[in-house]
């Protein structure tokens, strides 16, 4: 008799267990399947973006977190790691990266990356207080803002060059602060970037930062004045004063050489070269600014780095964009777009031209290899005050720097080399002989504008922009 009991006891366990199980098992059915429903709907409204994050990402992005526990930047991480154990993971953003998924992680392993801490305290920046910074742009007038970016914005100020306090305006050294907007982390990440990397790193063709400000929620960067703004500025905007053929030729070259250093001296990956990131001194020395978007290039074995894409519209890399590996190839390539804008006077991107004009790449590369299509391209601001010559040649370094295959694209002190051949006045000066014929009315009556044929030359359109912008895949 006991044993029937035992044995019905048991049997009744098991059934209950099973049943607790099953429906254990149904509540992590429902709790998945609503989960999926709010990511998918979030997804949708575009709160969220799809990409794969491998381990390297996962540990440098707990180093970014650092000291900062009590603002909400922490709970952002946290999701964001909480979200990471998804193989195809979501992860919520408050910038405007495009939707693409990232590739595989890869097998070695980067450096481990700095604490906040460690980046503050190593570098030889100077640390201004809120207060001061506020009394050097004089409140962070309106009329003092001189620039506007994806994660802040930036002013004029005075401060003097011996102590760095604060001055009048018109007295001691004028400076560009930019104020990071309160609200982003990922605008905080790239803050950080600029101490670590402006904190380390000192060229002649790299915008100097003096110094930082971290106090509470406030975010801020001191760099030195650059009087001529951006190359954007003087290209597209509207005006009597164009830039000639020998000062792009000139701008190519400093900026080439910024982008030399990091590339192949410094093994960092620029991934944000455009003309408003290309400042220019009172004799048109180009500096590279704006170093928010740079990452530590490949180390050993590896052939890439695997990230976030991050950059801007029309000067992002193709492999890039699809694979999300990069490499310094990729900086190559932005910087043959910016060669082709010197080039046409065109921006990248043109919306309010139709078809494939408004993507200046896809419009000049079929007339860049062809000398005879040459004049249907080049800006028509030069006035045919070019070298015919020299003109041909950079077609020729542009087309190598754009090609698809990044391994065929040269080296940056490969294309450095190149320019500066340019600027060998045989190459780059111009002779009468040298100016290009007005084109026939013929083409002008045309009632297809602008197109890369015979009968349609390149019109480029220009607007003035503020210097120092700043906008991630943008």
């Amino acid at each position: 008799m006991g044993n029937c009991l035992n044995s019905t006891s048991r049997a009744v366990n098991s059934q209950t267990a099973q049943h607790s199980s099953s429906e254990y098992e149904f509540l992590l059915f429902c709790r998945d399947f609503l989960l999926k429903v709010v990511i998918f709907r979030l997804f949708l409204a575009g709160l969220l973006r799809y990409r794969r994050v491998d381990e390297d990402e996962k540990t440098r992005a707990n180093a970014i977190l650092w000291d900062v526990n009590n603002h909400n930047r922490s709970t952002i991480a946290a999701s964001e790691a909480s979200f990471s154990s998804v193989p195809s993971t979501l992860t919520c953003s408050t910038s405007s990266t495009l939707p693409v998924p990232c590739s595989e992680k890869t097998s070695a392993v980067l450096p481990s990356p700095r604490t906040e801490m460690e980046i503050l305290s190593s570098s030889n920046l100077n640390v201004f207080t809120f207060n001061d910074l506020r009394n050097a742009t004089r409140n962070f007038r309106p009329d003092s803002l001189i620039g506007e970016g994806g994660f802040g914005l930036v002013y004029k100020g005075w401060i003097d060059e011996q102590s760095f306090a604060p001055t009048k305006p018109g007295s001691g050294m004028m400076v560009a602060v930019k104020k990071l907007k309160p609200e982003g982390f990922q605008g905080h990440k790239e803050w950080l970037a600029e101490v670590n990397y402006l904190g380390q790193l000192h060229h002649p063709n790299i915008v100097r930062l003096i110094g930082y400000c971290s106090e509470q929620d406030n975010r801020l960067l001191v760099y030195e004045f650059m009087p001529k703004g951006s190359l954007e500025n003087h290209l597209f905007r509207r005006g009597p004063e164009q830039l000639p053929w020998t000062t792009r030729i000139k701008v190519a070259i400093g900026a080439a050489k910024g982008l030399s250093f990091l590339n192949d001296e410094s093994q960092i990956i620029y991934r944000d070269v455009k003309t408003s990131n290309i400042l220019l001194d009172l004799d048109f020395n180009a500096k590279l600014s704006d170093f928010g978007l740079a990452k530590d290039g490949p180390r050993g074995d590896r052939t890439h780095v695997t990230t976030q894409i991050m950059g801007t519209h029309g000067y992002a890399a193709p492999e890039y964009i699809a694979t999300g590996r990069l490499t310094a190839k990729a900086d190559v390539y932005s910087f043959g777009v910016v060669l082709l804008e010197l080039l046409t006077g065109r921006r990248v991107i043109e919306k309010t031209r139709n078809g494939s004009e408004h993507n200046l790449v896809e419009w000049a590369k079929p007339c860049l290899g062809d000398k005879r299509k040459l004049y249907r391209i080049i800006d028509s601001k030069l006035e045919g005050k070019y070298s015919k010559k020299g003109a041909h040649e950079l077609c020729v370094l542009v087309l190598q720097c754009i090609g698809n295959e990044a391994k065929l694209r040269p080296h940056m002190f490969e294309v450095l080399a190149s320019l500066e051949k340019l600027q060998d006045t045989k190459v780059c000066a111009f002779s009468t002989k040298d100016v290009q014929p007005n084109l026939p009315n013929a083409i002008t009556m045309s009632p297809m504008r602008n197109r890369c044929s015979p009968l349609h030359p390149a019109s480029p359109r220009r607007s003035p922009l503020l210097s120092l912008q700043q906008s991630p895949l943008r």
